[in-house]
């Protein structure tokens, strides 16, 4: 039996910033768990409007300039982190994303905390590998997390990092909010009214910034291809300031003579009655997803999915079971995948949501994300 039975992680988490994205959402999330089993933890990063979240949780947030890359500043952060790791008796440092990351790296050497990685994403490497020496810290980390099998494949592709100290934890799904059993009529009508949109045809659903990557572009070719369909499709996410992605996207609408057909939304609040009310949700990443949330989300909704056959999308959809992958890039092959989704009789529909609900409550649960990660709290507690 361990000699450290007894003693209990005191975790800080490290990020650049508390705005919205998956990476803050999943430091509030763990934030939460680590609260509800009684475990001293902190966050640090340089603020932002999601910081109120931890307020309610009572987890105390130190503001420092942690998005920065300026080296003189992340020195200084490295001092500061020293200083709060030792008054707070902070024992794990976990890093979730590079430029802090350095910071937290040289704090924890400093101070002889534990120090663990959390790997969110395919880093670019810069031409000829050199971003590699930047992102290398990401397998820095005593123990390494990585957020989908497609993730810890490309970390021993590309760095060299020893594979018996990554643990792969899928990012999650937050099923109290994507529930289906707690969707209302009244938050569907007020959405529909809000947005004007069509009750009488299939909607279509494509959630994601509008950037070139996301596959909006695709989505407007592969349904040009449905001549006989009737459909509206619906784009949320913001341009980020692309306007002339959106001219893009608007003029390759009225080429195609689709004209009425499609809607733009920036931002949704609702997202999960916005899922509901519509009968497809489709992600058409040209990239690869590091887990694909929106995808997962749909799932647990009850939706039929549809995806592309590349990233995290191979581990959260079971093709022609809980959805249906396509040939990432291919247009053809998108357009086939959407003319069976919208073919499905009632209780083909009805089959596949039940097993897509099933099949994230049995492996992409916020419980199962934050239990296997608070497991690997504990295995670094152990390893002194």
């Amino acid at each position: 039996m361990s000699k450290n039975k007894d003693k209990k992680p005191v975790v800080l988490q490290v990020l650049p910033e508390m705005n919205q994205g998956g990476v803050e959402i999943g430091t509030i999330e763990i934030a939460s768990a680590l609260q509800e089993k009684g475990i001293t933890n902190y966050v640090a990063s340089a603020g932002g409007r999601l910081e109120y979240n931890l307020e309610r949780l009572k987890v105390k947030h130190f503001t420092l300039p942690l998005k920065t890359k300026n080296p003189f500043k992340m020195w200084l952060n490295y001092r500061r982190l020293v200083k709060i790791i030792k008054e707070n008796g902070i024992n794990i440092v976990h890093a979730r994303s590079r430029a802090p990351a350095w910071s937290a790296y040289w704090a924890a050497k400093k101070t002889g905390a534990h120090f663990v990685t959390t790997f969110h994403g395919t880093y670019g490497l810069g031409p000829k590998g050199i971003k590699k020496i930047y992102n290398r810290v990401m397998t820095y980390g005593e123990l390494v997390i990585a957020v989908s099998n497609h993730i810890k494949q490309h970390i021993l592709k590309n760095y060299k990092c020893d594979e018996k100290k990554i643990r792969m934890i899928h990012r999650c799904v937050n099923m109290e909010k994507f529930d289906v059993n707690k969707m209302t009529a009244e938050r569907m009508i007020k959405l529909i009214e809000e947005f004007h949109l069509p009750e009488d045809k299939p909607i279509i659903l494509l959630i994601g910034r509008l950037t070139r990557w996301k596959g909006q572009m695709l989505m407007i070719e592969a349904l040009s291809k449905l001549k006989d369909k009737d459909y509206f499709c619906v784009f949320v996410g913001d341009d980020q300031g692309r306007d002339y992605y959106t001219k893009e996207l608007k003029d390759a609408i009225a080429a195609n003579g689709l004209d009425g057909r499609f809607a733009f939304i920036r931002h949704v609040t609702d997202v999960p009655a916005m899922m509901m009310v519509s009968d497809v949700v489709v992600s058409a990443s040209l990239e690869p997803e590091a887990f694909g949330r929106i995808a997962a989300e749909g799932e647990a909704m009850g939706r039929i999915v549809i995806a592309s056959n590349i990233g995290g999308s191979l581990e959260n959809i079971k093709d022609g079971e809980t959805g249906r992958l396509f040939e990432s890039g291919n247009a053809d092959a998108l357009a086939e995948a959407l003319e069976w989704a919208l073919s499905l009789s009632t209780e083909e529909r009805e089959k596949i949501g039940e097993a897509a609900i099933e099949y994230v409550k049995q492996n992409f649960t916020k419980q199962i994300m934050c239990d296997k990660t608070i497991a690997v709290y504990e295995e670094l507690i152990n390893m002194d």
